[in-house]
């Protein structure tokens, strides 16, 4: 699981945001409520012109009279249906074209998030941002916003109607209401801090389902079943409980507003009923105003509904918006780095407060140069290669390029930098052109296919149905593990990085494939720098270096024909792969 969770905007961020998208579609906006208004206007003559009718037929008025009202009574209702269906349309435009803002936000920002900053998150909070929470944002400005607005319209428009009616009428109303309000108050109170503790419920279930079906191999290897199921048993209980809390919020509110929405409807009746005794109010005005007090109840229904999935989105845009606040390198304080040398000095590192797994590690990476690093499982190296990368900042110590810290680049000078290429690969939706002009956006198609057979994946590719524009995916093309490694490292030649780090990267290959990918790449990467974390000891006889690292410190520096006459670690492990046979200089190594 990860070490913490992204940030979340706080309630006074998450206005100013909702602001500024609103800004953003002025227009559309002020179009919706004017509209609204409209609609309301023109339902505000059915209760009234119903209290004429009755008021008219008490006077001894005829049918004509009815049927006049009548005709003015369905002319209104009509053209309030035409308003109504008229202001959802653009309410929908509006909300899809916000959507489309938030939705690539949300992308920008987190293409911008530095690498560190993901990992410790981990993959199932970012994505569960992405796709429940962004959903549920859609859902909102699609659907919830616009009808949001058209009720508050109307149930303004409504209660104003009474008061204009009859002020006493207007103020029973009012009152009858103050359950709904005391109600509401209460669960506003407690509905954000619920729903924000069920989306991290949610991120904590993505996130140690997807560890550990990533490392399902692992879990049995090590036989670690039972604890990653408790994991998720602990997981799925918590998210359990957060849910039952946010159904107790709902199983409060809702039953008291239903009660509360007879009340003002009774009280009108009652005085009214008074008042019309009196000869103060007449019976179609106690009408009318019934009428509107108890049309009053669907909108403000909707309001109450629409108000409880706020809370749900409100919390979910908290989420997508706390994006934002996450720590990213600016490119304003980066300064550029002034070549391509690699220093790593005094290196430690722990992941949060566990074991410190590299203890004080000293390097330095010539420009151009291949450097294999080397060790037992354990040793530290993928550690070293994160760090190299910028994935991680060091506990303490640097970890320089050009003079300039590694983890401290934006995003996009550190993928032109240093490009880090592990064993796990993705495929995306698309075509391999697609795919491959992730890395590239302006490469031609000889480029792509140039970059294909670099790392032997051109006969495979030219081989599918429609070569680069076939399609990948579950709807398309599948790929095996080997053919998306070799999608990956084609995607690393186009980007052209200054430093490319190796780790497992041709793991899925098999090992002529793997061999003839890694002749391939280090032809195209020639003068640059290329440190590879060397699983098959082949890779370290034909670097211009080897590192060894044991137990998180670096133990051996050379190069392969010196280690090897040392007669140390980097001996033994070559003795122990190659047979106990050390091949002496210019024998025996450029074929394994």
């Amino acid at each position: 699981m990860s070490t913490g969770h992204l940030p979340v905007a706080d309630p006074v961020t998450v206005r100013r945001a909702a602001v500024r998208l609103v800004r953003a579609d002025t227009r559309a906006f002020t179009a919706v409520l004017a509209l609204n208004a409209l609609a309301a206007v023109s339902g505000l003559a059915g209760p009234w012109l119903l209290g004429r009718i009755i008021d008219e037929v008490r006077a001894g008025e005829g049918v004509a009279a009815v049927d006049r009202l009548s005709l003015v009574l369905v002319v209104c209702a009509s053209t309030q249906l035409v308003l109504a269906r008229w202001a959802r349309y653009v309410g929908h435009r509006f909300g899809e074209r916000t959507l489309a803002r938030v939705r690539q936000e949300f992308v920008e920002r987190t293409l911008a998030l530095p690498a560190s900053v993901v990992e410790r998150a981990g993959t199932g909070d970012l994505t569960a941002r992405g796709t429940a929470d962004v959903a549920t944002v859609g859902t909102t400005l699609r659907d919830a916003g616009p009808e949001l607005l058209i009720n508050s319209v109307q149930f303004l428009f409504l209660l104003a109607a009474v008061f204009v009616l009859d002020p006493l009428l207007g103020a029973v109303g009012v009152f009858g209401l103050l359950p709904i309000w005391f109600v509401l108050r209460w669960y506003l109170r407690r509905a954000r801090d619920g729903y924000l503790a069920e989306g991290a419920a949610t991120s904590d279930v993505a996130e140690i389902l997807a560890a550990t079906a990533s490392g399902a191999r692992t879990v049995e290897a090590l036989r670690l079943e039972k604890r990653r199921v408790r994991a998720s048993r602990d997981a799925l209980d918590t998210a359990r409980r957060t849910r039952l809390y946010t159904l107790y919020l709902r199983s409060v509110f809702f039953p008291v507003v239903e009660v509360a929405y007879i009340l003002p409807v009774a009280g009108v009746l009652l005085v009214g009923e008074v008042l019309h005794a009196q000869d103060m109010l007449s019976l179609g005005s106690v009408v009318a105003a019934a009428l509107y007090l108890r049309q009053m109840a669907t909108p403000l229904d909707e309001i109450l509904m629409r108000i409880e999935q706020l809370q749900s989105s409100g919390a979910s845009f908290a989420r997508v918006e706390g994006l934002a606040a996450a720590p990213r390198a600016s490119a304003e304080t980066s300064p550029a780095p002034a070549d391509d040398r690699i220093d790593v000095t005094a290196a430690r590192y722990s992941y949060g407060r566990g074991i410190e797994v590299l203890h004080g590690v000293d390097l330095t990476v010539r420009p151009g140069e291949r450097l294999a690093v080397v060790g037992p499982s354990g040793a530290g190296k993928t550690t070293m290669s994160r760090l190299l990368a910028g994935v991680d900042a060091p506990t303490s110590g640097s970890v320089t390029v050009g003079g300039v810290p590694v983890v401290g680049l934006d995003p996009e000078q550190l993928r032109r930098q240093v490009v880090l290429v592990t064993q796990e690969h993705h495929v995306f939706l698309g075509t391999v052109r697609d795919n491959l002009r992730i890395a590239e956006p302006g490469a031609d198609d000889k480029e792509l296919w140039a970059a294909l057979t670099a790392v032997g994946a051109d006969g495979w590719v030219r081989e599918l149905p429609e070569g680069l524009d076939t399609a990948l995916g579950d709807d398309g093309c599948r790929t095996d593990g080997s053919q998306a490694q070799q999608l990956a490292l084609a995607r690393v030649v186009l980007a052209d990085p200054h430093t490319l780090i190796l780790d497992e990267a041709t793991a899925l290959l098999d090992p002529t494939t793997a061999r003839h990918t890694e002749r391939a790449l280090a032809a195209v990467l020639e003068g640059r720098t290329v440190i590879a974390i060397a699983h098959r000891l082949h890779t370290a006889h034909d670097a211009d270096r080897v590192a060894v690292m044991e137990n998180g410190l670096l133990t051996e520096l050379g190069t392969h024909e010196e280690l090897v006459a040392a007669d140390g670690a980097y001996a033994a492990l070559w003795g122990s792969w190659h047979g106990d046979r050390p091949p002496v200089s210019g024998q025996g190594g450029k074929s394994v």
